[in-house]
């Protein structure tokens, strides 16, 4: 029978949000792989537990994820925890999960600290719903790519940013979505120092250039505001493709998408006018 993968969040900063689940999950532990030895050392030394202490990092998580799968074959109980936070989310992890899918073993979570939540918790930016684009790539092309497909994006737009990139990254984004995007920028949550700044894009670029920030950043941008579509001429589209052949529930679909109107209104005003 295989045993089972538990996914471990860990404290972002403060040993204190450290909970009693984690501290049990490290403690029952048959083995544990972490990103880095040594601080997840430090982190278990605080917890009072001791458990094998296994690397398990970008560089060789695929060597280890072979490794790991051998001892959930065994039976064994497997924790993964990584430097800060959940693993998986911007962190390795998701070739331990799929491994141990693999073997059929059970996989469970012990939740946590996420800077990702935290961040948009304190940003004073909508937060009902939200897309979390991790790091940008390297490459300047590469970003401007990547920021021009959230350009658009309505919902509140979450990244992690390396404080080394913080300045020329800051100034993609504001060229890209635009020097005027409302953006909030969380840095050592839960810390001493924590600090969380607010102001626009094109600010917060000046603002790190000043600056330059230590450790990294959690950056939560407004989302594209919603431009109103035109109704009238939707409405048209949809009579004129379903006089075409077009099925109506089709003709409102597409429609819809061409006119940037919602898709229900559209249905409900097209309905209304080809019954009058």
């Amino acid at each position: 029978m295989s045993g089972t993968l538990v996914l471990c969040a860990t404290p972002i900063g403060n040993l204190s949000d450290a909970s009693p689940r984690l501290r049990d999950a490290l403690a029952s532990a048959d083995i544990v792989y972490c990103e880095d030895t040594r601080r997840s050392g430090k982190l278990m030394s605080a917890l009072g537990v001791k458990a094998p202490l296994r690397s398990y990092f970008v560089a060789n998580e695929a060597a280890r994820a072979g490794e790991l799968a051998d001892h959930l074959r065994q039976g064994e109980t497997v924790v993964l925890i990584t430097d800060a936070g959940m693993p998986t989310v911007a962190d390795p992890g998701l070739t331990a999960v799929r491994a141990a899918l693999d073997v059929e073993a059970v996989v469970t979570v012990v939740p946590g600290p996420s800077a990702v939540t935290a961040a948009l918790a304190v940003s004073g930016l909508p937060s009902e719903r939200f897309v979390f684009d991790g790091f940008l790539p390297r490459k300047q092309e590469q970003q401007r790519a990547r920021l021009g497909d959230l350009a658009t994006e309505p919902r509140t737009i979450v990244l992690f940013v390396a404080a080394s990139r913080a300045e020329r990254e800051l100034s993609v984004m504001a060229e890209t979505i635009g020097p005027d995007r409302p953006v909030a920028v969380a840095r050592e949550l839960t810390k001493l120092h924590e600090e969380v700044w607010r102001g626009t894009l094109a600010e917060a670029a000046d603002h790190y250039r000043e600056h330059p920030p230590k450790g990294e950043l959690t950056v939560v941008v407004g989302g594209a505001p919603v431009v109103p579509g035109d109704m009238e001429a939707a409405i048209e589209s949809v009579q004129g493709l379903v006089e075409d052949g077009a099925l109506f529930s089709e003709a409102v679909k597409r429609a819809a998408g061409a006119h940037e109107v919602r898709r229900r209104l559209l249905y409900e005003a097209a309905r209304r006018q080809l019954d009058s």
